[in-house]
């Protein structure tokens, strides 16, 4: 595949607002790596789909370099993928806890640092 058209990478992409960023990046022309814990398979060529937990950082890691190895480049990230707990945070478990930080800052950092330095390239 020729490495012209821009590439989207949307975290949280498996339902909600991230699913209908991956179509409305996609009506405008991007390919786009999707991915999510519960990430099923496209049939759109011009869709990546890579299942993973961000909070993993060989997730963030693996998103990017199979991005970078199906479309030839990386061109924006939206971090769309978050986690929140419907209870008080005074009723927060240690898991909870580590849950949200998992996601919504180690996730957020590890997946943004590996685009920017594909970015940056």
């Amino acid at each position: 595949m020729g490495t012209e058209q821009k590439v989207a990478v949307i975290t949280g992409a498996s339902q909600g607002i991230g699913a209908a960023l991956v179509k409305a990046y996609r009506d405008q022309n991007f390919r786009v790596v999707a991915t999510a814990r519960s990430i099923k398979p496209s049939n759109d060529d011009g869709v990546l789909t890579v299942a993973g937990d961000i909070a993993d950082p060989k997730t963030a890691a693996r998103v990017i370099s199979e991005g970078v190895k199906r479309f030839g480049r990386i061109d924006t990230l939206v971090n769309n993928a978050g986690v929140f707990v419907a209870k008080p945070f005074t009723q927060y478990t240690a898991e909870d806890f580590a849950n949200v930080l998992g996601v919504n800052v180690a996730g957020f950092f590890h997946i943004t640092q590996a685009a920017v330095a594909e970015m940056e390239k």
